[in-house]
């Protein structure tokens, strides 16, 4: 049996310390295992996979399934695609690209009723297929969902406190690969990169919004947890199974070479 817990927006606001990874395969079965593993949330990745809506809505499906919360890195801030995932079921979205306040009102005003605009359907598996009335959809969805910036760009960094200032936004995830790359030929590109992100754990910390981060290493993980990030997004589905089947390659073919040569 399933224990309810409190939402995924609730956990996250809260700064709870969580645990997630990202899905790069487009098929159900690594949602249901993340969520018999103890996971706390998975990172469907419409941005860098080969997802479509219907991929999508199945995997939020199997996310509700096992008690996992679904958030969904869309394709881009645009409103339709925030809306999408959202009617589906999602619990949050992750924008990429929020590199500045404007933006970040955008992808609000497109994920709250309140605070925002987004477009009201309450037949959709969000709206429990319109079993509750206007008012108590609108209510619960600004209440549910999550909405999360990434803070990739290096003018993102320079307009960090306006956009941490947005009301409606929850939290920000650090993208370090993103800014190592912008910042990449620069001879003090490692060193702006630290910079960068203490930069917005800084200002998460002075703005009380929610900082998540993709650990390089259980070291680094460490180190980000002391700085002020309490979401961790550990690796994607792809490198755990490719790391899986090295491991298992190497242990086999060593022992298979062993007998060989005795």
């Amino acid at each position: 049996m399933i224990t309810k817990r409190l939402e995924f927006s609730d956990r996250f606001r809260s700064g709870e310390t969580l645990y997630g990874t990202f899905l790069k395969v487009p098929a159900t079965m690594p949602a249901e295992i993340m969520g018999s593993l103890g996971y706390d949330f998975v990172v469907v990745d419409e941005e860098h996979s080969p997802f479509n809506r219907e991929t999508t809505d199945r995997i939020i499906l199997a996310c509700k399934a096992v008690g996992l919360a679904a958030i969904v890195r869309v394709q881009s801030s645009a409103a339709a695609h925030i809306l999408s995932v959202l009617d589906c079921g999602a619990d949050g979205v992750l924008v990429p690209h929020v590199s500045d306040a404007p933006t970040a009102q955008a992808i609000v005003a497109a994920g709250r009723y309140r605070v925002g605009k987004r477009g009201f359907a309450p037949t959709t598996r969000a709206g429990d297929f319109g079993r509750v009335g206007q008012s108590e959809h609108m209510e619960t969805e600004d209440r549910r969902v999550t909405i999360i910036a990434m803070i990739e760009d290096p003018d993102a960094i320079e307009n960090i406190d306006e956009i941490l200032a947005v009301d409606g936004l929850d939290g920000v995830f650090i993208g370090r690969g993103d800014l190592a790359a912008a910042y990449a030929g620069l001879s003090d590109a490692p060193a702006l990169v630290r910079k960068a992100t203490e930069t917005v754990h800084a200002a998460a910390a002075k703005a009380g919004r929610t900082v998540a981060i993709l650990p390089g290493s259980p070291e680094d993980a460490a180190i980000q947890f002391r700085a002020g990030s309490s979401a961790f997004i550990i690796a994607s589905d792809q490198s755990f199974l490719r790391s899986a089947a090295m491991q298992a390659h190497a242990q086999m073919s060593d022992a298979v070479k062993q007998v060989t040569t005795e």
